[in-house]
């Protein structure tokens, strides 16, 4: 039997239980994540036009939902791809905040992008792609904003807490974990939703942390029960994304709820929160 702590052995210190016994609750404005109130962030996947974006924003506010999502900036696999709209995708987002309220979470790609992210935005999230792009982690501790950071599709727990650990040893306490689905051998799905990292880093960390269905699955009828499992799993809260007309959208149409979807999938949540002691 090693004589050494659990604690001890672990290379993550910050955000691991031990050290902070207690859950975190993440401000980002009025909204909490880590409480008793399960957290929806929904919108497109790429701001594409002002009138697009505020439909949703629209949807989004009138079921309940508190934060929106939208890209200003995509890194893409492919470079001839939409690769956002940049600082108009953020003036665009910024405007919806104003009209409805809601709060605004947006990715920085780089260093430059994160400066106006963070000017712009509610909450800055941090892409599976930079999960471990160790000088953007240090930059955005260096912000103090509260941070959505989502798995790499091929990290393991321990280093997804690690890249946490490095925004939090510069500075910054304030992180949501996302899990958004793994690469597995599996093809039929995008990733495969790895709902097992959620009591998981439950026990390991105090951090908030929340399911994307959306990116996991790749396709938008296998959005909804996997959102309620991740929300019977014991997820905080839910990333997902909406679109007016996925047929026509700029970025990850397939995987999209349209505006009636969206509201379905909300009312399906409420027994489920209810459940397991959340609500909606």
């Amino acid at each position: 039997m090693s004589s050494v702590a659990p604690s001890e052995r672990r290379p993550y210190k910050l955000v691991s239980r031990e050290f902070h016994p207690d859950d975190s609750i993440i401000r980002v404005g009025s909204v909490e994540f880590g409480g008793p109130r399960v957290v929806v962030i929904a919108g497109p996947c790429a701001v594409e036009s002002q009138t697009q974006l505020l439909q949703v924003a629209s949807s989004v506010h009138e079921v309940g939902g508190l934060v929106l999502r939208g890209g200003a900036y995509k890194p893409r696999t492919s470079p001839y791809s939409f690769q956002g709209l940049g600082m108009e995708g953020l003036r665009i987002l910024h405007q919806a905040r104003q009209q409805l309220g809601l709060m605004v979470v947006t990715e920085a790609v780089d260093q430059e992008s994160l400066q106006l992210v963070a000017e712009w935005a509610d909450m800055v999230q941090i892409g599976a792609r930079n999960m471990q792009n160790f000088s953007l982690l240090k930059a955005v501790g260096s912000t103090k904003k509260p941070v959505l950071l989502k798995r790499g599709v091929a990290a393991t727990i321990d280093e997804w807490l690690m890249a946490a650990e490095y925004i939090a040893a510069h500075g910054n306490p304030h992180i949501v974990l996302c899990e958004r689905g793994i690469r597995t051998y599996e093809g039929k799905t995008r990733n495969t939703l790895d709902l097992s990292a959620i009591p998981v880093v439950k026990q390991l960390s105090h951090l908030p942390i929340i399911v994307d269905p959306s990116h996991a699955t790749g396709h938008w009828s296998w959005v909804a029960p996997m959102a309620r499992a991740g929300i019977a799993a014991g997820a905080d809260g839910l990333i997902v994304e909406v679109h007016p007309n996925p047929q026509e959208a700029l970025s990850d149409g397939p995987q999209s709820l349209t505006l009636p979807h969206f509201r379905e999938l909300i009312e399906s949540l409420k027994a489920v929160a209810h459940a397991v002691g959340r609500q909606v």
